[in-house]
C-alpha cells in the first residue's frame, strides 16, 4: 500500500509517492493561482507515471502556506472578538495592543474583558460573572461577529475558566466558533493571545481550504483520508486543521527538514532548502527541527506556540540577479514564472538559475540564453550566492561541531560542496524533499505548563504532563500503541512560590491505521 505527499510552495508544488520507505516517484508541477490545479496537477503526473492503482492510496499528506499568506497578505481573516478573562488584574495592556494597525483592522479590533483568571498555580484571580459574560455575548452578537477567542491568564496551568466562558457564552451564541487559546499557545499572555486571536481569524478560511483540497482529491477519485502537516513536522487531521489552521505556520520548511533527515539518514545536521523563491536554513535535533526559543514574530505579530527556529533569505532559482550598479542578489523573484522569465528558457530576466546553467553546474532550458555574460562577472555573482548561504549557515550554527549541511530543494543545486568548514550532502530526491518529508509525518502531542510541586513530586508531573501529551496526539490521529516520548524539560522557577515548576513534554506517533 501507498502514500502521497504533497508540498504546496511558492514556485512549485511537489509530489511523491512513497511505499513504505521507499520513494516510487517524485515530480513537480508549477504552482498556480489558485493552488488546488497545481496538486491535481502533481498528483496527475506522480499517478499516471507509475499505474498505482488509486485504490492503493491509503494516505495524502499536504504541507500549505495558505494560512501564513493569509496573516502576511492580511487577506481572507474573519472579524473575531477577542474575550480576555483577567478583571481585576491584566488591564493594563488591552489585547492585541502590540498588533500592526492594518492586521489589527482586518480582524476587526474588536475585545472586551472579564472576570476571571488564574494565578500561577491554578487559584483564582477572580469568579467568572455569568451576566457579564452573557452580556458581553449579546454585544458580540449585535456586531455580527460568530467567531471568538476567549484567553484567561495563566490558563495553559488551569483551562476551566476558558471552557466554562465558553459554555456560558455559547447559550448566547450557539452556532459561534470558539478558539481557547490554553489549546493553543505556552505561557506569556499577550503571545498566546494573538495566537488564538490568529487562529480563530482564520477559522472561515480553514474551513474553505480544507474543503477544497477535498474537492482536488475527490476529483482525482482518491477516496482516502487526508492530513495537513504543521509546523512542528507532525500530521493533522482535516477536522483538526479546521479547528487549528495556525499550527500549519512554517510546515513548508519543517517538511524539509524531516524529508532531509529521512533521506540522509542524519539526525543531527543544519539544513538549507533552497526553493524557487527563498532559502530556509535550519537545525535538526533527533530528526526534528530545533523549536525556536522566543516568541515568533508572524506578520508583525508575536505569537508564542510551537515554531520551528527557520532563517530564511531572499535566494531561490528565480532570483532575480541585477547587474547594473554592481552586482545585487535579489530580493525580488520571478517565482513560479521562471520557465518564462529566466534567460534559458527565452525570457529577458537574469536569474540565479542562469547563474548555475552559465557555470555548468545545472543543464536545464538553453544554455545559449547566458552565452554573452562573461565568465568573470558569472563567478562574482556565485561568490556572492555563496557568500549569503555561509552566513545563513553560521547563523544557524550553536557550537563549533562540524556537523554535515544537508542541501535539499530545486534550488540547492547553487550550494557549494562545502560551506565554510562543514561538508555538504545532497541526497537523492533531495529536489522533493519537503514532498518527502509530508509522507513521513507522524503525529505528536505537546505539554507546557506550570505544576506546583507543593502537592506532588515531580515524577508524578512528569506522568500527568506525558498523559495529558498522549491524549492530546491520540486526539489528533495518532496510534496509542506507537507513542513515544520525543522531547521533554523541567526547569524550576525559583522566582515564584508553591516549588513551581515548568514542563515542556513532546511525544509523537505513528499514524492510526
Amino acid at each position: 500500500m501507498y502514500r502521497i505527499g504533497i508540498d504546496v510552495g511558492g514556485t512549485n508544488t511537489d509530489a511523491v509517492i512513497m511505499d513504505g520507505d521507499a520513494i516510487v516517484i517524485g515530480a513537480k508541477s508549477p504552482t498556480t493561482e489558485d493552488v488546488m490545479s497545481g496538486v491535481v496537477q502533481s498528483l496527475e503526473k506522480v499517478l499516471g507515471d507509475t499505474g498505482i492503482r488509486k485504490s492503493e492510496i491509503t494516505a495524502v499528506m499536504i504541507g500549505t502556506t495558505h494560512f501564513t499568506n493569509a496573516v502576511v497578505e492580511r487577506r481572507n481573516l474573519t472579524q473575531t472578538a477577542a474575550v480576555r478573562l483577567c478583571l481585576p488584574a491584566a488591564q493594563c495592556l488591552p489585547p492585541m495592543v502590540d498588533w500592526p494597525d492594518d492586521i489589527r483592522e482586518a480582524v476587526g479590533g474588536n475585545y472586551w474583558m472579564a472576570k476571571g483568571g488564574n494565578e500561577f498555580d491554578g487559584r483564582n484571580i477572580s469568579e467568572l460573572d455569568e451576566s457579564e459574560l452573557k452580556d458581553i455575548a449579546r454585544i458580540i452578537g449585535k456586531k455580527g461577529i460568530d467567531t471568538i477567542a476567549l484567553c484567561s491568564v495563566f490558563s495553559p496551568v488551569n483551562d476551566e475558566m476558558e471552557k466554562q466562558a465558553q459554555s456560558i457564552m455559547q447559550s448566547v451564541l450557539p452556532e459561534a466558533n470558539f478558539t481557547l487559546s490554553s489549546e493553543i499557545g505556552r505561557l506569556g499572555i499577550l503571545e498566546r493571545e494573538s495566537a488564538a486571536i490568529m487562529n480563530a481569524s482564520l477559522y472561515q478560511l480553514s474551513h474553505h481550504t480544507v474543503g477544497a483540497f477535498a474537492k482536488a482529491l475527490k476529483s482525482m477519485d482518491l477516496t482516502c483520508p487526508y492530513y495537513i502537516t504543521q509546523n512542528d513536522g507532525t500530521l493533522m487531521s482535516a477536522a483538526f486543521v479546521q479547528a487549528y489552521p495556525v499550527l500549519t505556520f512554517a510546515s513548508g520548511p519543517t517538511n524539509s527538514m524531516r524529508g532531509a533527515s529521512f533521506l540522509t539518514g542524519e539526525q543531527d545536521a543544519i539544513v538549507v532548502d533552497v526553493g524557487g523563491t527563498s532559502t530556509d536554513v535550519g537545525s535538526l535535533v533527533k530528526g526534528f527541527p530545533r523549536p525556536a526559543s522566543t516568541a515568533v514574530d508572524v506578520g508583525g505579530v508575536r505569537t508564542n506556540f510551537r515554531m520551528p527556529d527557520v532563517f530564511s533569505i531572499a535566494l531561490g532559482g528565480g532570483t532575480i540577479i541585477n547587474t547594473d550598479n554592481g552586482i545585487t542578489v535579489g530580493p525580488q523573484s520571478v517565482g513560479y514564472r521562471l520557465k518564462e522569465k529566466a534567460k534559458v528558457f527565452g525570457g529577458d530576466t537574469l536569474t540565479s538559475t542562469d547563474i548555475a546553467v552559465g557555470l555548468g553546474i545545472a543543464d536545464i532550458g538553453d544554455a545559449a540564453g547566458v552565452k554573452e555574460i562573461d565568465m568573470s562577472v558569472l563567478n562574482s555573482i556565485k561568490s556572492n550566492i555563496d557568500e549569503m548561504i555561509v552566513n545563513a549557515v553560521e547563523r544557524m550554527r550553536v557550537s563549533a561541531e562540524k556537523i554535515p549541511v544537508l542541501a535539499v530543494g530545486g534550488g540547492s543545486i547553487l550550494i557549494p560542496d562545502k560551506v565554510g568548514d562543514l561538508p555538504v550532502i545532497r541526497p537523492d530526491h533531495f529536489d522533493v524533499a519537503n514532498a518527502v518529508g509530508a509522507a513521513i509525518g507522524q503525529i505528536s502531542g505537546e505539554v507546557d505548563r506550570i505544576f506546583s510541586l507543593a502537592e506532588k513530586s515531580r515524577d508524578d508531573a512528569l506522568a500527568e504532563a506525558r498523559k495529558e501529551a498522549t491524549q492530546k496526539a491520540i486526539a489528533a490521529g495518532a496510534n496509542p500503541d506507537s507513542i513515544e516520548l520525543l522531547d521533554q524539560e523541567d526547569v524550576p522557577l525559583a522566582y515564584l512560590p508553591g516549588n513551581a515548576t515548568r514542563i515542556r513534554l513532546k511525544v509523537v506517533g505513528d499514524l492510526y491505521g
